[in-house]
């Protein structure tokens, strides 16, 4: 548009008048510009009153470590500093290859000296009222995210979309739209992110997780994903999925899997491939740790929903919540009865559940 109108400049105009219509001309686009996603959340954090942090939900994915870094980049980009911090352990093989290879700097909540109430934080692949995310002393203004929405939980900005397989592709659409291109290694890492949360683009990917799959897919360095598509598990995994294996038990489309107490990637990786078994639609894993039950459901049956299944698991003793096709859950030790075992009350519960669908 602006050569366009330059173009009908006369030609005895002077390099001023042109460099003066420039000017009008760019501040005319300016105006006209719609105001998008990034630039209202840029708006918000640039009154901080202090540190702004980046909070992906416990024990991040490649999907929560690529969208940290892309959002981190994207806000250095319009001049907001932000750090990314976050609890508990990074456990599995193919997050920790992805911090090294695309240095990633996050903090450990417990190394960041400096977190405080005063500071703010935008939740990202989070939500406050899951289980799987800490409450740290921070303000929590913003939230982006494409699990189940959680309600209205005194967010600033709030781009929640549950429709979606990934919250990379949210993060790679506000560069797009604003006109801002990453460079390789956070392109590289928001591939990643979307082909993992996705299962390759075959679970829950939506019109715009391609899309944004194949736009970042020109700037990324492929031989990168080759590398962690060759990190995803260890040899200590190797033992833990064959005693797992053994504990398989299949009702009609529905398998059980009991992994031994592990960490929270293996447990949904076991899922996968238990659903991968011919005649299984509906699979619920589970592992039980020191501190409770951890939950991890897949469907591939559309009648029946993942976050359905894991929150009538949990139903008045935990916490369950995630997407129709993968879920996860957890039940605190203190809710469990003595007098009964953990693996009937499962078995029992998503048994029922199923049988009850059939009915109605």
């Amino acid at each position: 548009m602006l050569p366009v109108l330059l173009a009908r400049l006369p030609e005895y105009a002077t390099s001023a008048t042109k460099r003066l219509a420039c000017s009008v001309v760019r501040a005319m686009l300016l105006a006209m510009k719609q105001e998008t996603k990034l630039d209202r959340l840029c708006a918000l954090l640039k009154g901080a009153p202090d540190e702004i942090f980046l909070q992906p939900h416990n024990v991040p994915d490649p999907d929560a470590i690529a969208s940290c870094l892309g959002l981190q980049y994207l806000l250095q980009e319009r001049g907001v500093a932000s750090a990314i911090v976050y609890d508990r352990d990074i456990e599995k093989a193919n997050s920790l290859r992805m911090l090294e290879l695309f240095q990633v700097p996050m903090i450990a909540a417990s190394k960041a000296h400096t977190l405080g109430a005063e500071d703010w934080a935008v939740l990202v692949d989070a939500q406050k009222g899951n289980a799987n995310l800490t409450d740290l002393a921070t303000d929590e203004v913003a939230v982006i995210d494409h699990h189940q929405y959680m309600g209205n939980n005194g967010y600033r900005f709030e781009d929640i979309r549950p429709d979606l397989g990934s919250c990379s592709a949210i993060i790679a659409e506000y560069a797009f739209e604003n006109g801002i291109e990453f460079p390789p290694r956070i392109a590289t890492a928001l591939v990643y992110g979307i082909l993992m949360d996705t299962d390759n683009l075959t679970r829950g990917a939506r019109s715009l997780d391609i899309d944004m799959f194949y736009r970042l897919y020109g700037l990324a360095d492929i031989a990168l994903i080759n590398d962690l598509k060759g990190a995803e598990i260890t040899v200590e995994d190797l033992s833990l999925y064959a005693d797992a294996f053994k504990t398989v038990e299949i009702y009609d489309e529905l398998g059980f899997l009991r992994l031994k107490s592990a960490n929270d990637s293996l447990l949904g990786a076991a899922s996968d491939i238990v659903v991968s078994i011919a005649g299984v639609n509906v699979v619920v894993s589970y592992a039980l740790r020191a501190q409770g039950v951890k939950l991890s459901t897949r469907s591939i049956d559309k009648a029946v929903k993942a976050n359905d299944l894991v929150r009538y698991i949990v139903k008045d003793l935990g916490f369950g919540g995630g997407h129709d096709h993968m879920a996860g859950g957890f039940i605190p030790i203190e809710a469990l009865s003595s007098a009964r075992g953990i693996d009937t009350l499962i078995k029992h519960r998503a048994i029922r559940f199923l049988e009850e669908l059939q009915l109605k």
